[in-house]
């Protein structure tokens, strides 16, 4: 009989630790929009759904949003993240990640290429300063914020240019110093250049969704053979749109969260 309870206490024990392993309580994520977007925007079902889920979640709003255009460089915009993921800790979080959708999903890779995290979820990324349609449409604006750099005028408000697949050239009002950070070829959004400096530690949730557009579908490829083999690195492509890919993925990324955060031993 004590062999018997010994037996079922120990199995008690296992399953116990189990659920402890797997809860979402102990994740964090940081989920960031899109280019001109909100956090109540294309991400909200995404950020809310993993909420209801229990997950400690941070929705942000980042310097290219449609409020923001670009009010801080990109190092800054960095230190955004880290003091989210600060503030997921005192929560509880022992396991964090970073996610970005479009814009953000670019961003994210850039930050997991320079930051620790236990995964990175890129969402339909998109907007790399280094990618031929960005290089033509921004290339001159590029130009003029830096020469308003080299004239010490840097700081001072200018009208400059922006561009986004669905909507085209736009303008936004910004400082010339943070523009160029933003739009640098070899800068923070370089997306094959964070992709390739990813740390192999660090597991990569790609998202590509069927319906995407054209030009990052063709990129789809060699963007995930460019990341650093990981065993957990991921290619999920959901049957959905550029915008609504956010919410088509929300149930693979509670399950990859999950999968990260409780590696098999």
């Amino acid at each position: 009989m004590l062999r018997f309870f010994g037996k079922f206490a120990a199995l008690i024990l296992v399953a116990a630790t189990a659920v402890a392993q797997t809860a979402p309580q102990s994740v964090g994520v940081v989920v960031m929009h899109g280019k001109g977007g909100s956090p109540k925007g294309y991400v909200a079902e995404l950020a809310s759904g993993l909420e209801a889920k229990g997950y400690n979640v941070a929705n942000l709003e980042m310097p290219w949003s449609g409020n923001r255009n670009y009010d801080v460089d990109t190092a800054a915009a960095e230190a955004e993240i880290d003091a989210a993921l600060d503030k997921l800790r005192a929560k509880g979080a022992t396991r964090l990640f970073v996610a970005g959708h479009s814009q953000g999903g670019a961003f994210a890779l850039n930050f997991g290429s320079k930051h620790a995290v236990d995964g990175i979820i890129a969402i339909a990324p998109g907007a790399s300063s280094a990618s031929q349609i960005v290089r033509e449409r921004l290339g001159g604006t590029l130009d003029e914020a830096r020469k308003l750099v080299a004239e010490g005028k840097g700081a001072e408000l200018a009208r400059l240019k922006d561009f986004e697949g669905a909507k085209g050239t736009y303008t936004v009002v910004c400082k010339p110093e943070n523009y160029v950070t933003w739009f640098d070829p070899e800068g923070a959004m370089n997306q094959m250049q964070s992709m390739r400096a990813m740390k192999p530690g660090t597991a990569v949730l790609f998202i590509v969704p069927t319906n995407d557009f054209p030009n990052l579908l063709k990129l789809k490829r060699p963007s995930f053979d460019a990341l650093p083999r990981n065993p957990l690195t991921r290619l999920y492509e959901p049957e959905a749109s550029h915008t609504s890919a956010p919410s088509a993925s929300r149930e693979e990324i509670s399950r990859w969260m999950l999968e990260v955060a409780n590696p098999p031993h």
